[in-house]
């Protein structure tokens, strides 16, 4: 299993468009990230981050529900509700189940 997780662009220290890099914080740790599949990012956007690779912006009401969910389960609520998966539309289109 893979897990992505939010962050904020703090600032862009690299603007060649295929090592475009951003200094983004992830609730006060900040990592270098490389920014080249979100070339619309800018400071203060949030991304979602896998490996040191920003893969998507999202907006600020959904990171903080990611961000509400992972203090959830470090604080060892047994009732946090996941979001359901997305569904792959993909399978959709081949009569997978929804």
């Amino acid at each position: 299993m893979c897990l992505a997780v939010p962050g904020k662009i703090l600032s862009i220290v690299n603007e060649d468009p295929l090592m475009r890099v951003g200094r983004v914080s992830f609730g006060g740790v900040v990592k270098e990230v490389n920014l080249a599949f979100v070339p619309e990012a800018c400071v203060g956007d949030y991304v979602v981050v896998h490996v040191g690779f920003a893969l998507s912006r999202i907006d600020a009401a959904e990171a903080q529900k990611v961000f509400d969910i992972l203090q959830s389960l470090e604080d060892g609520d047994e009732n946090v509700s996941l979001p359901a998966p997305p569904r792959n539309p993909v399978d959709q289109a081949q009569g997978g189940k929804p």
